[in-house]
């Protein structure tokens, strides 16, 4: 049978995925031989904390949650959010009209980008940017354009210089701090200009704030709802992978303008996975606690940063200045090629595993993203190991 015939263009046009194909990178090094410490992944190498599991194993044995949840999320959940909306950045929000709980904020993107997208219409990004932006906007049939940001302005866009024919195509604008994988952090000016924006040339903003309050290095946790005016034209995506290191649980939620939420909870219902309630049950005491636990893993993060940038200073691999997140961003060495080549070659010769900055854009061709979830002593390890590898490189 001739499958190729019967597979859709939206299918046979997609953009691959760079995290598995990072994956397969390293599993193909490992096959051969090589010891790799592995630094290409987001993924948490801790655990929640310990009354967070509590809270989840207790609603494990709730035969009240046996059934399905509600489908916009449990009130306990959403009134969770709510809270740590007035507490955390002193926004109000309406459990019922103003929040969705999902499986993830990776849900929320797909299911905001269906919700506003058709064929044709305009997405636009910050350059460096998350991959899905683009893969979801190729699902819907969207048209991707982008705004590059430069190390020279902190990798935050100048919103008042694009082109208003840029502005009268958009439909939807995403923007993302801080930021994966550059580490910057925005500032209200940033927020104030994309909302004064939305208004003046009527698209909608999509903040993707998965790593709240994980921001080091004097950057305020700041989320776009705070802007005045913002609820008007704006939603933000939460997510409690990051916060609360449970990335393999699925939670997260999207807050933010009522009637465009309203479009977004029709299309959750006939397309997403419901949140389970085991995990609304959970993050609801995560985000009823004090947030002690997300800013321990802040300062973390930030010594990790340290770590990496410090221990690479000198080495001709140049780390950014970062605000938040769980990345290094770094430029690629002079005469060592894009970052694709240059991947490659440290997998090959240092046995260090980063993702090429080329994944998150044009603007990271001469970048690599440097995962800060290893150990302290591995980041040494990895560090020794890169820059040792670099001193052959010069040499040669």
């Amino acid at each position: 049978m001739q499958y190729e015939a019967l597979i859709s263009k939206r299918a046979a046009n997609l953009p691959g995925n760079p995290f598995a194909e990072a994956d397969a990178r390293v599993a193909a090094a490992i096959a051969q031989g090589h010891d790799v410490i592995d630094l290409s992944k987001g993924n948490p190498d801790g655990q929640p904390p310990v009354f967070v599991q509590d809270a989840l194993a207790a609603a494990a044995h709730d035969p009240s949650e046996f059934r399905y949840p509600p489908f916009d999320g449990l009130p306990q959940y959403l009134d969770a959010i709510a809270g740590w909306y007035e507490r955390e950045h002193g926004v109000n929000v309406d459990s019922a009209a103003n929040l969705l709980a999902t499986s993830g904020s990776s849900v929320g993107i797909a299911t905001v980008i269906q919700a506003l997208i058709d064929p044709g219409d305009t997405v636009v990004a910050v350059d460096p940017y998350y991959p899905q932006y683009e893969g979801s906007t190729a699902v819907a049939g969207g048209r991707f354009e982008t705004i590059p940001a430069s190390e020279s302005h902190g990798f935050l866009p100048d919103l008042e210089a694009v082109d208003s024919a840029l502005w009268t195509r958009a439909k939807l604008l995403i923007l993302n701090y801080p930021n994966n994988p550059t580490g910057a952090a925005a500032t209200p000016e940033l927020y104030a200009a994309a909302v004064r924006l939305a208004k003046q040339y009527n698209f909608v903003i999509l903040n993707d704030f998965a790593y709240a309050g994980l921001e080091f290095g004097g950057a305020r946790s700041l989320s776009i709802l705070e802007t005045p005016g913002a609820l008007d034209v704006a939603l933000e995506l939460g997510s409690l992978s990051k916060m609360y290191m449970v990335a393999g649980w699925r939670g997260g939620f999207v807050a933010g303008n009522a009637d465009v939420l309203a479009a977004v909870k029709a299309v959750h219902r006939q397309t997403a996975v419901l949140a389970s309630s085991v995990i609304q049950h959970a993050g609801a005491l995560a985000l009823n606690s004090d947030q002690s636990t997300v800013a321990e893993l802040a300062a973390q993060y930030q010594h990790r940063f340290e770590v990496v940038r410090d221990g690479l200073s000198g080495s001709g691999l140049e780390v950014s200045q970062s605000h938040g997140g769980l990345f290094a961003w770094a430029r690629v060495p002079d005469d060592a090629g894009d970052s694709d080549a240059f991947v490659d070659w440290l997998l090959k010769n240092a046995g260090v595993a980063l993702i090429p900055g080329s994944c998150f854009g044009t603007v990271g061709d001469y970048w690599v993203r440097i995962s800060l979830l290893r150990h302290t002593a591995e980041l040494y390890q990895a560090v020794s190991r890169i820059r040792r590898a670099l001193e052959t490189l010069t040499k040669n």
